[in-house]
């Protein structure tokens, strides 16, 4: 079943890049205090993800904590050193935590998963963004396939 607002986020293992290495955090350390944005993509380095998702969401950082977001969070089905050398490529800092849902366990979760073997990529997670508070989902903006539109981050900042 999709997650949807008013759900709380299901429990769940993500993995970020500490100082020392990677780090398991779970979903309600990353995603269960505040206000917190947690957008997904396809893949690190994909065309749309790298050229507009991921820069969308850096350029806007500061207009969305504006709105109260304290946190947000780039999830996608890739391994922690991937998504963390694609966020220090997009020169994320410290306005995004850069979280890998290596085997899609969390997309599934979210009943977000993308079946993508057709493009010889897997089993990855959909694009969408979630506006979550304290845990519980408040809006749930998930992209028609092969769409960017509703998640992106002009799409987010508006909807707050």
């Amino acid at each position: 079943m999709t997650i949807q607002p008013g759900d709380r986020i299901p429990d769940g293992k993500l993995k970020t890049m500490g100082a020392d290495g990677p780090v398991n955090v779970t979903a309600v350390e990353l995603l269960g205090k505040g206000r917190v944005v947690l957008f997904s993509v396809p893949g690190a380095f994909t065309p749309t993800c790298n050229a507009r998702h991921l820069p969308g969401f850096v350029a806007q950082a500061s207009a969305l904590r504006s709105k109260g977001v304290a946190k947000i969070v780039c999830m996608a089905v890739n391994d922690v050193f991937v998504m963390d050398a694609w966020g220090k490529s997009a020169g994320v800092g410290e306005a995004i935590v850069m979280a890998a849902d290596g085997n899609g366990d969390y997309a599934r979760a979210l009943g977000l998963e993308l079946d993508a073997r057709g493009f010889g990529m897997g089993m990855r997670g959909q694009r969408f963004a979630l506006v979550i508070e304290d845990g519980v989902v408040q809006q749930a903006h998930v992209e028609a396939p092969g769409e960017f539109r509703v998640s992106s981050a002009e799409h987010v900042l508006a909807s707050l």
